[in-house]
């Protein structure tokens, strides 16, 4: 870690399993038709937003569990994150104090992170847009936070009312964030051509009847 803080109070399990092959094939949809080819499910809580207009992320979840108002977690997280992790972090919804900032969002990118997605509190929206790291969170305070813990590390965590696994997908974009489970990843993958073919032909079909009605 980059801060000088015991972590006896953490939780931190081995790194699952994250295959990525799924992720480019993802990548090239909106998280609209994502969830389209999930029945409409697994998408989380609206007020979950973009803090940037045009951000979006799609990779692998390391999902973090922390106290409202602390980011010892985080910060013990990004010492076992691999390029392209999406961090997801289960903060309880807290609406008193952020757990991250522009000093962690340095440490995403140096670590290669994809995107963060918060279901709690942000602060420094501006610089984090100016570094340009993709950020979902409830809202923005300047209040900080604590680095006391508890906190767990690789485990399933609640966020935004969806349950998210260690490497499941995470696909986010303006329109809120989408999670799809490992194990279905493929289906939906398919799916999404489906569904692509399907828009296509009728956005075909309104303008060539709109040019005929001319």
């Amino acid at each position: 870690m980059f801060i000088d803080a015991p972590t006896t109070s953490l939780v931190v399990r081995d790194r699952p399993a994250m295959p990525t092959n799924n992720v480019g094939g993802l990548s090239r949809y909106p998280v609209a038709n994502i969830g389209d080819a999930m029945d409409r499910l697994n998408l989380m809580d609206a007020a979950i937003k973009s803090q940037w207009d045009g951000a979006r992320c799609v990779g692998p979840a390391l999902t973090v569990l922390t106290r409202d108002g602390d980011n010892l977690a985080i910060h013990r997280a990004l010492d076992d994150a691999s390029p392209g992790d999406v961090l997801v972090i289960n903060a309880l919804g807290g609406t008193a104090r952020a757990v991250f900032g522009d000093l962690l969002a340095e440490v995403c990118l140096a670590a290669g992170i994809a995107g963060v997605v918060i279901d709690g509190l942000t602060r420094d929206r501006a610089a984090i847009q100016a570094l340009g790291l993709p950020l979902w969170a409830r809202g923005v305070s300047p209040a900080g936070p604590a680095k006391y813990g508890p906190g767990q590390v690789f485990t399933p965590v609640a966020c935004g009312g969806v349950v998210v696994n260690p490497g499941d997908i995470i696909a986010a974009d303006d329109d809120g964030i989408a999670v799809i489970p490992q194990e279905n990843a493929e289906a939906v993958l398919n799916r999404l051509a489906t569904i692509d073919d399907f828009e296509e032909a009728f956005r075909q079909k309104v303008r060539a009847s709109s040019l005929t009605a001319r």
